[in-house]
């Protein structure tokens, strides 16, 4: 038990001082997460890079026990299979999220690094070889072992990524799933288990000193993701060991709230015809801040709570009979359902209209796809903007402007400006301006005016037009050496 405590102390001094370093250095450097889109929650840049100190905390007893002889050291090392599957896999996890912070990782890169993190953990032993059913008798997967094991190791993964939303939330998320993994394996005596968890403990406690409302840091993908993955392979091991009917859907249960803010995300974005990996404010605190009105703590706070009730439904489950265990199920399939009533998920006065938002998204998507692929087959900055200026039409504009700085081409001192207008409502104006950046470099912002009344813009149309914003700076930057145009060029459009 002694070094249970100093596992937990060391973990949370060592994240302690590495989330403030990191904090500081991330201002001074300017490694800040902008209030730059409508689905953020925070109104001012703060830092990232926050995961480095949960990863550092993390790592620094379990590096401790290869060089203290001891019995407990001999018992981990002991264990090479679940050694290796943890630095390994955690440390490319880590690089990628960090790698994702600082320059921004696409949807396929991760998913494959995250794929092949699951691959390799299933060829050391992590593996969910039996599917519990307190219904009934259990299922065996036999062959459907492997993309069982795989899609629950990424599933987990990008559950803590997406519930990253709330100062606290997501590091508070993953500490009660942490907790139910630290009970069941002192009550099975598994302290190598109960080692892992306490040190992760003190990581995510050290971390949430400086990220709990109102944050000083985030813990961005490098945290989420590296939580997600210890979490899901810990999980993995403490079910395996599990002599319950329920073995599997006790770590289900335990990160129950990521798992069904997941689930919804999927299911919505398929409905309304949306990317599925884009980012949108329809989670569940976000639900709970606009349906219940609450303020950001009190909903961090209220989540808490869910999550104290998720484990304890966990543990419960775990000791339970298999009756027992389907009656709690049961009720917990009731408190759910209410509560995503009670938070417009399951409004069937909204799901008239779904099926027309749905084709107007759909006629988004196909539209930014039009627009990115001429703008990343012009020749020219003048071609650039011909391939932009049909949103002008489609969406509805009364101007549209797209800016390069004087920075961006040497010898315009004024920069290029391509401008359009077009008689379009008669409304106050509404503006919204999109960077175009390339990395950390700013080429220049497209802006673009409404008059038709409308007081924001719809996340949708944002998605589309950081889509259109991605594509102009990947072009513009390969057009920068040979580009000529005349500045303050004005084009007239009509209708």
């Amino acid at each position: 038990m002694i070094t249970l405590f100093v596992a937990f102390f060391v973990s949370l001094t060592v994240a302690l001082v590495l989330t403030l370093l990191v904090r500081n250095r991330a201002q001074a450097w300017g490694w800040l997460d902008q209030a730059n889109s409508s689905r953020k929650v925070h109104v001012r840049p703060i830092p990232r890079l926050g995961g480095v100190g949960i990863v550092g905390g993390f790592f620094a007893p379990l590096c401790a026990l290869f060089l203290v002889d001891s019995g407990v050291g001999h018992h981990f090392r002991s264990h090479t299979d679940l050694v290796a599957g943890l630095f390994l896999g955690g440390a490319v996890i880590a690089v990628l999220g960090l790698y994702d912070d600082l320059r921004g990782a696409g949807a396929r890169l991760k998913f494959a690094v995250q794929f092949a993190v699951a691959i390799g953990l299933y060829a050391l032993g992590f593996r969910i070889d039996v599917i519990a059913n307190p219904f009934g008798p259990e299922l065996v997967l036999g062959a459907l072992s492997l993309p069982f094991t795989v899609l629950w190791v990424v599933g987990v993964i990008n559950a803590l990524n997406l519930i990253d939303g709330l100062d606290g939330l997501a590091g508070g998320v993953a500490f009660f799933g942490v907790s139910t993994n630290f009970i069941l394996a002192l009550s099975r005596g598994d302290v190598l288990l109960a080692l892992l968890m306490a040190a992760l403990a003190g990581a995510i406690l050290g971390f949430l000193v400086f990220n709990f409302n109102p944050a000083s840091i985030f813990m961005g993908d490098t945290g989420s993701m590296f939580l997600g993955f210890v979490l899901a392979a810990v999980s993995i091991k403490t079910s395996t060991k599990s002599g319950t009917a329920v073995a599997m859907l006790v770590p289900v249960m335990a990160l129950g709230l990521p798992i069904m803010d997941t689930l919804l995300a999927m299911v919505r974005r398929s409905l309304l015809g949306r990317p599925m990996f884009s980012a949108d404010r329809e989670h569940i605190h976000h639900r709970l801040m606009s349906q219940l009105v609450l303020s950001h703590r009190a909903t961090v706070l209220v989540l808490y709570g869910l999550c104290g009730l998720f484990t304890l439904v966990a543990l419960a489950l775990n000791f339970a009979s298999s009756a027992q265990s389907a009656m709690l199920l049961c009720g917990m399939a009731v408190l759910i359902g209410l509560l995503m009533r009670r938070l417009g998920y399951l409004d069937l006065g909204r799901a008239k209209g779904m099926q027309q938002l749905r084709q107007r998204n759909l006629w988004l998507r196909t539209m930014s796809k039009d627009v990115t692929r001429a703008v990343r087959a012009a020749a020219s900055l003048e071609g650039v903007w011909s391939a932009v200026r049909p949103l002008a039409d489609a969406l509805g504009l009364s101007r549209q402007e797209l800016r390069f700085q004087r920075t961006f081409l040497e010898g315009h001192s004024d920069g290029i400006v391509f401008e359009a207008q077009r008689l379009a409502g008669s409304g106050s104006p509404f503006e919204v301006s999109i960077a175009i950046r390339d990395g950390g470099e700013i080429f220049g912002s497209l802006l673009l005016v409404w008059r038709d009344g409308r007081s924001a813009i719809n996340r949708d149309e944002e998605l589309a037009l950081e889509q259109v914003a991605d594509a102009v700076a990947e072009r513009a930057a390969r057009l920068r050496p040979r580009a000529h145009a005349e500045p303050g060029r004005l084009v007239a459009l009509r209708k």
